[in-house]
């Protein structure tokens, strides 16, 4: 990437940096001992994908190696020579069996060359952004990305020498206009929060081609059971692990995937930010992307009846949610035809103050931040994820007073049907 390494390329200038790692690559990083997919189903990659299988012991589960280096071998020393320790057991922070095995895990469900955890999603963020950007770059991005997103790239950006346009996720016209000559990367998210709009992925990947752009996308509200965005064209996709992949609300990580020499260069990025993952919370993850083909199947079918039911509610202005008839970007059900996930956002026929009675009348879902766990949770925007806007700022992006954002957990529908009932009713 010759022209990535230094200085943002002049006006005119042929723009080929995307396609300049031209080094041969093997996939990975494996080890021998690891059970590696060619071909398979997303629930039988979550399942066996990846799981380092021990020689002696031969436990059907990943062992946790809970140290921080390793004892030098030959092949060590030919790594260091060769420039190639991300292969070879070396340092906990270059890489483990633990992060190899959760890693590959990960590649096989996006259908991946390679992957890459990290210590929080924030982390596969930052990391990948700067990694794939240098000093005097520019990215155009949306203004309904995440918060802490929205926040690094509004903020950070600039002191590291990086310019930043927000844009509509969901107008290519706009998305094109805001393209310059520097123009490095385009940074969206497949479903925004909390209003999931849905990206034109297709046509976002033609604009990245057509410009020599890196496309990075963000696919945490969907996961790679409901979308690949590698398969439209993408050049890496992006997970806050925290969320679906891992599916217990009880790890913090991140993850990055693509070719390898893209993840390469965030790996050596992250070497130097020091956002690796630990050995216990990869062995979590690994165990909860075991059930990620199953969850997201409960997630979406409970997703499609609460949305079903909240659309003919009288106390209910507003849905939204791909499975609805009025949803605006009919598109995203070509790109996932087998469903959207979890998440549900409505407005209630009332105001700020209004959501505020409703939740404190739920039983079941948990008023608490985050998504994507087995457990319902339930938050407000207005005094949460987008507390830092005023009234008038959070109207311009879309999102009214009385907007309720509800993470559809596993329990059973009915259940949670009856207690939205009761909390809209009494």
């Amino acid at each position: 990437m010759a022209k990535a390494l230094g200085e943002a390329p002049e006006p005119g200038v042929d723009r080929q940096w995307t396609r300049n790692l031209g080094r041969g690559r093997v996939a990975g990083p494996r080890l021998p001992q690891q059970h590696v997919l060619e071909e398979a189903g997303p629930s039988t990659a979550s399942v066996h994908a990846g799981t380092y299988t021990d020689p002696v012991t031969r436990a059907v589960g990943t062992p946790i190696f809970q140290t921080t280096t390793f004892g030098f071998t030959p092949e060590s020393y030919a790594a260091f020579e060769q420039g190639h320790i991300r292969d070879v057991p070396i340092y906990g922070r270059y890489g483990s069996p633990n992060q190899w095995a959760v890693q590959e895990k990960i590649a096989a469900l996006e259908q991946a060359e390679s992957a890459l955890v990290t210590s929080s999603g924030m982390a596969a963020i930052t990391t990948a952004i700067l990694a794939l950007t240098n000093r005097g770059g520019h990215v155009v991005s949306s203004r309904d990305v995440y918060g802490g997103t929205f926040n690094f790239l509004r903020e950070d950006l600039y002191q590291l020498g990086r310019e930043v346009t927000f844009t509509s996720p969901t107008d290519i016209a706009e998305i094109r206009a805001a393209i310059r000559h520097n123009t490095q990367i385009l940074f969206f998210e497949t479903l925004t929060n909390p209003l999931l709009k849905a990206i034109p992925l297709v046509e976002l990947a033609a604009l990245a081609r057509e410009h020599n752009l890196l496309l990075v996308i963000d696919n945490t509200f969907l996961s790679p059971i409901c979308l690949r965005p590698l398969d439209f064209g993408a050049h890496l996709v992006v997970h806050s692990c925290t969320k679906y992949l891992n599916g217990h609300s009880d790890v913090t990580a991140g993850a990055v995937a693509g070719p390898r020499k893209y993840v390469d260069r965030v790996w050596n990025q992250m070497l130097k930010f020091g956002g690796s993952l630990d050995a216990l919370p990869c062995f979590l993850l690994e165990r909860g992307l075991k059930t990620l083909g199953l969850r997201m199947r409960a997630h979406t079918e409970n997703a499609g009846r609460i949305a079903e039911f909240l659309a003919a509610h009288d106390r209910i202005r507003r849905v939204h949610h791909p499975s609805l008839p009025d949803y605006p970007y009919p598109w995203l059900r070509e790109y996932c035809p087998d469903g959207w996930g979890g998440m549900v956002s409505f407005e209630l026929d009332g105001d700020d103050e209004d959501a505020l009675k409703f939740l404190s009348r739920l039983t079941i879902p948990l008023v608490a931040t985050s998504l994507g766990g087995v457990e319902s949770l339930v938050s407000l925007p207005f005094n949460t994820s987008h507390s830092f806007l005023t009234v008038q700022q959070r109207r311009e992006v879309g999102i009214e007073p009385g907007l309720v954002r509800f993470s559809v957990g596993v329990e059973d529908a009915d259940d949670l049907i009856a207690d939205l009932d009761r909390a809209l009713t009494s």
